[in-house]
Protein backbone atom coordinates (compact mmCIF):
# COMPACT_ATOMS: atom_id res chain seq x y z
CA UNK A 1 0.00 0.00 0.00
CA UNK A 2 1.17 3.34 -0.96
CA UNK A 3 2.27 6.17 1.85
CA UNK A 4 1.48 9.65 1.80
CA UNK A 5 3.76 12.41 2.21
CA UNK A 6 4.11 14.48 5.50
CA UNK A 7 2.55 17.54 4.06
CA UNK A 8 -0.19 15.23 2.45
CA UNK A 9 -1.53 14.21 5.73
CA UNK A 10 -1.31 17.82 7.12
CA UNK A 11 -2.96 19.06 4.50
CA UNK A 12 -6.32 16.46 4.75
CA UNK A 13 -6.19 16.42 8.37
CA UNK A 14 -6.11 20.19 8.82
CA UNK A 15 -9.28 20.24 5.86
CA UNK A 16 -11.21 17.62 7.29
CA UNK A 17 -10.72 18.78 11.02
CA UNK A 18 -14.07 21.31 10.74
CA UNK A 19 -16.03 19.16 7.75
CA UNK A 20 -15.71 16.36 10.15
CA UNK A 21 -17.90 17.59 12.48
CA UNK A 22 -20.45 17.66 10.50
CA UNK A 23 -20.48 14.72 8.14
CA UNK A 24 -24.14 14.32 6.85
CA UNK A 25 -24.61 17.67 5.33
CA UNK A 26 -21.00 17.12 3.78
CA UNK A 27 -21.54 13.71 2.46
CA UNK A 28 -25.38 14.93 0.77
CA UNK A 29 -23.55 17.99 -0.97
CA UNK A 30 -21.20 14.79 -1.99
CA UNK A 31 -23.72 12.52 -3.10
CA UNK A 32 -25.99 15.35 -4.94
CA UNK A 33 -22.91 15.76 -7.10
CA UNK A 34 -22.62 11.93 -7.04
CA UNK A 35 -25.94 11.92 -8.69
CA UNK A 36 -26.00 15.10 -10.63
CA UNK A 37 -22.61 13.34 -12.26
CA UNK A 38 -24.06 9.88 -12.73
CA UNK A 39 -27.76 9.56 -12.45
CA UNK A 40 -27.92 6.12 -13.20
CA UNK A 41 -26.13 5.60 -9.68
CA UNK A 42 -29.39 6.08 -8.39
CA UNK A 43 -30.80 2.50 -9.03
CA UNK A 44 -28.57 1.14 -6.79
CA UNK A 45 -30.35 2.36 -3.82
CA UNK A 46 -33.62 0.36 -3.62
CA UNK A 47 -34.60 1.58 -0.23
CA UNK A 48 -38.71 2.02 0.97
CA UNK A 49 -37.97 5.46 -0.21
CA UNK A 50 -38.52 5.42 -4.14
CA UNK A 51 -35.04 6.57 -5.10
CA UNK A 52 -35.56 6.81 -8.60
CA UNK A 53 -35.12 11.18 -8.21
CA UNK A 54 -32.37 12.06 -6.11
CA UNK A 55 -33.75 14.32 -3.60
CA UNK A 56 -36.45 11.39 -2.43
CA UNK A 57 -33.45 9.63 -2.56
CA UNK A 58 -31.14 11.76 -0.64
CA UNK A 59 -33.80 12.67 1.96
CA UNK A 60 -34.80 9.03 3.25
CA UNK A 61 -33.46 7.79 6.71
CA UNK A 62 -32.18 4.67 4.82
CA UNK A 63 -30.05 6.44 2.43
CA UNK A 64 -28.73 9.08 5.39
CA UNK A 65 -27.62 5.74 6.93
CA UNK A 66 -25.52 4.86 3.52
CA UNK A 67 -24.54 8.71 3.99
CA UNK A 68 -23.28 8.43 7.29
CA UNK A 69 -21.30 5.29 6.45
CA UNK A 70 -19.62 6.72 3.63
CA UNK A 71 -18.35 9.57 5.82
CA UNK A 72 -17.43 7.57 8.63
CA UNK A 73 -14.78 5.10 5.97
CA UNK A 74 -13.18 9.19 4.98
CA UNK A 75 -13.04 10.12 8.44
CA UNK A 76 -11.31 6.22 9.72
CA UNK A 77 -8.82 7.05 6.77
CA UNK A 78 -8.54 10.29 7.73
CA UNK A 79 -7.54 8.88 11.35
CA UNK A 80 -5.30 6.56 9.98
CA UNK A 81 -3.22 8.26 7.48
CA UNK A 82 0.00 7.03 9.33
CA UNK A 83 -0.87 3.76 9.15
CA UNK A 84 -3.33 3.53 6.27
CA UNK A 85 -2.57 -0.16 5.69
CA UNK A 86 -4.41 -1.53 8.69
CA UNK A 87 -7.49 -0.52 6.90
CA UNK A 88 -6.67 -2.45 4.38
CA UNK A 89 -8.94 -5.92 4.78
CA UNK A 90 -11.63 -3.24 5.80
CA UNK A 91 -11.33 -1.35 2.23
CA UNK A 92 -10.90 -5.09 0.02
CA UNK A 93 -13.86 -5.76 2.14
CA UNK A 94 -16.00 -2.88 1.03
CA UNK A 95 -14.98 -3.20 -2.52
CA UNK A 96 -16.21 -6.52 -2.41
CA UNK A 97 -19.64 -5.62 -1.16
CA UNK A 98 -20.01 -2.92 -3.60
CA UNK A 99 -19.48 -5.55 -6.45
CA UNK A 100 -21.89 -7.42 -4.87
CA UNK A 101 -24.63 -5.09 -5.10
CA UNK A 102 -23.54 -3.84 -8.50
CA UNK A 103 -21.09 -1.23 -8.22
CA UNK A 104 -18.63 -0.86 -11.06
CA UNK A 105 -15.16 0.23 -10.54
CA UNK A 106 -15.93 3.15 -12.74
CA UNK A 107 -17.87 4.74 -10.11
CA UNK A 108 -15.19 4.83 -7.86
CA UNK A 109 -13.47 7.60 -10.25
CA UNK A 110 -16.82 9.59 -10.00
CA UNK A 111 -17.12 9.37 -6.14
CA UNK A 112 -13.82 10.73 -6.21
CA UNK A 113 -14.88 13.59 -8.16
CA UNK A 114 -17.68 14.42 -5.72
CA UNK A 115 -15.61 14.24 -3.17
CA UNK A 116 -13.76 16.84 -4.57
CA UNK A 117 -16.31 18.75 -5.45
CA UNK A 118 -17.56 18.41 -1.80
CA UNK A 119 -14.65 19.56 -0.08
CA UNK A 120 -14.28 22.71 -3.19
CA UNK A 121 -17.41 24.08 -1.89
CA UNK A 122 -17.24 23.69 1.74
CA UNK A 123 -13.56 24.57 2.06
CA UNK A 124 -13.99 28.13 -0.43
CA UNK A 125 -10.88 29.77 -0.67
CA UNK A 126 -8.75 27.18 1.71
CA UNK A 127 -9.34 24.57 -1.36
CA UNK A 128 -6.05 24.85 -3.08
CA UNK A 129 -4.16 22.77 -5.91
CA UNK A 130 -1.89 21.35 -2.68
CA UNK A 131 -5.19 20.56 -1.03
CA UNK A 132 -6.84 18.97 -4.36
CA UNK A 133 -3.86 16.49 -5.19
CA UNK A 134 -3.50 15.52 -1.24
CA UNK A 135 -6.81 14.09 -0.82
CA UNK A 136 -6.24 12.54 -4.81
CA UNK A 137 -3.41 11.32 -3.14
CA UNK A 138 -5.36 9.28 -0.28
CA UNK A 139 -8.31 8.75 -2.19
CA UNK A 140 -6.41 6.59 -4.65
CA UNK A 141 -4.61 4.42 -2.45
CA UNK A 142 -8.42 4.11 -0.38
CA UNK A 143 -10.02 2.70 -3.99
CA UNK A 144 -6.55 0.87 -4.75
CA UNK A 145 -7.76 -1.50 -1.62
CA UNK A 146 -11.50 -1.21 -2.55
CA UNK A 147 -10.77 -2.10 -6.24
CA UNK A 148 -8.32 -5.56 -5.10
CA UNK A 149 -11.26 -6.27 -3.18
CA UNK A 150 -13.98 -5.95 -5.60
CA UNK A 151 -11.68 -7.79 -8.29
CA UNK A 152 -11.43 -10.52 -5.69
CA UNK A 153 -15.38 -11.02 -5.61
CA UNK A 154 -15.55 -10.69 -9.01
CA UNK A 155 -12.94 -13.82 -9.34
CA UNK A 156 -15.05 -15.92 -6.44
CA UNK A 157 -18.25 -15.40 -8.24
CA UNK A 158 -17.00 -16.33 -12.26
CA UNK A 159 -15.86 -19.56 -10.53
Amino acid sequence: MEKLSEKDKGLIRDSWESLGKNKVPHGIVMFTRLFELDPALLTLFSYSTNCGVAPECLSSPEFLEHVTKVMLVIDAAVSHLDDLHTLEDFLMNLGRKHQAVGVKTQSFAVVGESLLYMLQSSLGPAYTTALRQAWLNMYSIVVSAMTRGWAKNGEHKSN
